[in-house]
């Protein structure tokens, strides 16, 4: 016997077993988070997440939430008392300068950023105007928009769901991060994608889908049959490893995250081949514009779409800066200064290749099935700073779903007049996370994974699904 061994393996092999067989019944609870799938609560409305992530603050008064009291009190003092903001450098009142026009029969108020969401999707967005944030910095705001606490090291919501249900596609990740030309990493770095503690394989894997390579690494360097014998050696020394240790989540995840990788080397240039793509699919998303942001961004939208049709769960589209420049990528929509010029690029960039992908996945009958989120950290403040930005503002914002069980056409919450704090309907990130994952067949209070001694989730305890954005 030998000189040591885990508690594992002791609870094997005294007692005949037994212990080991009630260990074995208290991992199988979903709150000890085990690596193997988990069968959905009830059936799912949505088999895939996709995340239009509008990093640095998308304006609500600007785009999804208009406010005619604005432009009544252009220019004058606040006439409520003024939140502290992160620079404070605050004015008056500033008014929008975007007409909003009724989109849809459903008549739901969209601004001239984004033409081609109102004119082909207004019914099939849910608009959310009362999100809140507890944060009013870009880093914390993304981490917390993404894992629900404001500081790295806690499970993004797209590792959550590949942990929760994992992937249709055995040759592809669970949960896909998606870059093209100079898009930046929103701040806070890849944590805010990161697994967190839960198992390794269920980080984003990040791929770069407009160069030759475009996850690195990923083809191979040598002939396949030396390369597979390398692999062979490695996995008969993991497994050898692994049956050591005991039962160990660590090692199997490590194990699994080196079979993905070598399933991807031909998944994955496949996935980015666009050739067989009809040029009227491309025209549809944007790949004709005249922006080249925009024709960056459709190459994400479309491989979003590719992803989702080959099962990964959870996809994520980053923004591009401003202009060719490279000018503010990691925070592309945060207008301090020049917000109408500002704001017009950015939704110039994502608006066509947006409402590609809606109108793509309805006529492909994935719509029904797919869940598209549209959403930043924070809003902005309905009175400038200096002359004609806007400050971040946490107290009441504007997000939308489309898509996979959500209520197309309506508008849920509301902000006051002034579109400066919500008055109805205060909806939290974890409100929203507890209702994505209920739409995708998942109980969230069952969702929880046993760290620090507690089993944490991605919903918190405060976290409710909202009915109202239901269908």
């Amino acid at each position: 016997m030998d000189s040591q061994f885990s508690r594992r393996e002791a609870l094997s092999r005294m007692s005949s077993g037994f212990g080991m067989m009630a260990l074995s019944g208290l991992m199988g609870r979903k709150a000890f988070g085990s690596a193997s799938e988990i069968v959905p609560d009830f059936p799912a409305r949505a088999k895939h997440v996709i995340l239009c992530y509008m990093s640095g603050g998308v304006s609500h008064v600007d785009s999804f939430d208009p406010k005619p009291t604005l432009a009544k009190l252009h220019g004058q003092p606040m006439p409520v008392k003024v939140e502290r903001t992160q620079f404070n450098n605050n004015g008056n009142v500033f008014a929008s300068p975007f007409e909003f026009k009724p989109g849809g029969e459903s008549g739901i108020p969209i601004s001239d950023m984004f033409p081609y969401l109102r004119k082909h999707c207004a019914d099939d967005l849910a608009v959310i105007r009362s999100m809140t944030s507890t944060v009013n910095e870009h880093a914390q705001g993304n981490f917390f928009f993404h894992t629900g606490f404001p500081f790295i090291g806690h499970p993004s919501a797209g590792a959550w769901c590949s942990y929760g249900l994992g992937s249709e596609n055995e040759n592809l990740p669970g949960y896909v991060v998606l870059k093209s030309g100079k898009a930046g990493t929103p701040h806070g770095g890849v944590g805010q994608w990161s697994s967190g503690f839960l198992p390794a394989q269920h980080q984003a894997s990040v791929i770069q889908v407009d160069v030759e390579e475009p996850v690195p690494n990923v083809l191979p360097r040598e002939r396949d049959t030396v390369q597979q014998s390398r692999l062979d050696f490695i996995r008969a020394v993991d497994k050898d490893f692994a049956s050591n240790a005991g039962r160990n989540d660590d090692v199997e995840a490590a194990i699994r995250n080196y079979e993905t990788a070598y399933r991807m080397q031909a998944a994955v240039p496949e996935l980015c081949d666009l050739r067989g793509e009809t040029v009227a699919t491309k025209r549809l998303y944007g790949f004709e514009a005249k922006n080249p942001m925009t024709r960056d961004y459709a190459k994400q939208a479309l491989l979003a779409r590719r992803l989702v049709e080959r099962g990964v769960r959870f996809v994520e589209l980053t923004c591009l800066p401003q202009t060719p420049d490279g000018k503010q990528s990691a925070n592309p929509w945060d207008q301090h200064g020049g917000l109408e010029e500002g704001h017009r690029n950015m939704s110039n960039q994502v608006d066509q290749p947006i409402a590609g992908l809606l109108v793509d996945l309805k006529q492909r009958g994935l719509l029904d099935e797919t869940l598209v989120i549209f959403a930043g950290e924070f809003g902005r403040t309905p009175f400038s700073q200096g002359s004609n930005g806007r400050d971040h503002n946490p107290f009441g914002f504007s997000m939308w779903m489309a898509g996979g069980g959500s209520r197309g056409g309506s508008i849920y919450g509301a902000t006051d007049e002034l579109g400066y704090h919500v008055v109805d309907g205060k909806m939290t990130i974890y409100d929203l996370w507890a209702t994505v994952l209920y739409l995708m067949g998942i109980e969230h209070e069952n969702l929880t994974f046993r760290y620090a001694g507690r089993d944490v989730r991605l919903s918190e305890v405060e976290g409710h699904v909202i009915p109202d954005l239901l269908a």
